[in-house]
């Protein structure tokens, strides 16, 4: 992923995904919600949401329907 995509919800994901990397998001911790993705980058709720997909489909973080998202182990 590109910090410089100029997709938003991949700038997004590239984001979060570093984060992760970094420590700052540990396993077992909320993933940040769409709703602080939509005012931190000033995006629709969609474009929030997308982005956290991706970060699902690459097994960074799982869904859990009424609770949100969680970072995975590693």
């Amino acid at each position: 992923m590109d910090d410089q995509d100029p997709r938003l919800y991949i700038r997004i994901a590239a984001d979060i995904r570093s984060r992760i990397e970094a420590g700052e998001l540990q396993a077992g911790h909320p993933a940040p919600s769409i709703t602080s993705l939509c005012q931190q980058w000033e995006v629709a709720r969609e474009t929030a949401a997308h982005a956290l997909r991706v970060l699902e489909a690459d097994g960074l973080v799982r869904r859990y329907p009424g609770r949100g998202y969680y970072i995975t182990e590693r």
